[in-house]
């Protein structure tokens, strides 16, 4: 039964992945928390094992993501390049934050940044664009930030990439894409760090690579792959709000959720 709803959970995962450059962590992490609770495993490790499973499933996510947008010459290469350098940074240091942050206090935060987005998704709050081009340190630093945070929330970063990337006057479209293709170093970091600060948890079950539990990531990568590429077709050819307004109800309850 854990197996049919990780691959339930990769499909929409995926989709919102190709849609809105996230991918889809947000929601990922939340159903894993509930999934593991249910299973038994300890509180004391669970969110963080949701987290960086959540992140691993994210290089699933992200190749077939950026290969669509790529195709459709939406990527702006350069732009990944540089943030790469700080996200490569970032990420390692927030999977040793959230290593060092006990789990029910994490799941809060994540719950507060869960809010967070679902009124700037709800709402369609974008900063102004500024009318310039970032340069190069600029990259880099962001990309810092965005890893940081993006490991310790267990996301890709879109939903902090595509706010800044359009403030900095990348076309949406362009920004979305741009946005996917840094998931994947985020991801890997992430992951990486993950499993490495997680290694020697005792209270780890079995078939788990530090704070990577395979199973689920084996289910939720067998579909998101495949659903990652619907998404982002679908992310040249619709509006976007609606669906966004649903996905900020959804971010809502999960919010709310991992606050009471």
């Amino acid at each position: 039964m854990e197996f049919l709803l990780y691959l339930l959970l990769g499909g929409f995962a995926g989709v919102l992945a190709g849609l809105f450059g996230v991918g889809g962590g947000l929601i990922i992490v939340p159903v894993l928390v509930f999934s593991f609770s249910a299973q038994g495993f300890s509180q004391e490790i669970l969110t963080h094992l949701a987290v960086g499973t959540s992140l691993a499933t994210i290089v699933f996510t992200s190749v077939n993501s950026i290969l669509t947008h790529h195709r459709k010459g939406a990527v702006r290469w350069p732009m990944v390049l540089w943030m790469t350098f700080g996200i490569l940074l970032g990420a390692a240091l927030g999977s040793l934050t959230a290593a060092a942050i006990q789990g029910p206090m994490l799941q809060k935060i994540i719950g507060v940044f869960a809010l967070a987005m679902a009124v700037q998704m709800g709402f369609d709050l974008r900063p102004k664009a500024t009318g310039r081009a970032p340069g190069r340190p600029e990259l880099s630093l962001i990309g810092v930030l965005i890893g940081w945070a993006s490991a310790i929330f267990g996301i890709g970063g879109g939903s902090l990439s595509v706010p800044y990337l359009t403030w900095r006057s990348v076309p949406m479209q362009q920004a979305v894409a741009t946005s996917a293709a840094c998931g994947l170093p985020i991801a890997i970091a992430g992951a990486l760090s993950f499993m490495v600060v997680g290694w020697h948890e005792a209270q780890l079950p079995d078939w788990s690579l530090g704070f990577v539990y395979l199973p689920a990531l084996l289910g939720i990568a067998a579909t998101s792959m495949f659903s990652a590429r619907l998404g982002a077709k679908l992310a040249h050819r619709l509006s976007a709000k609606v669906l966004k307004r649903l996905f900020a109800l959804l971010l809502l309850s999960v919010g709310i959720n991992f606050l009471v």
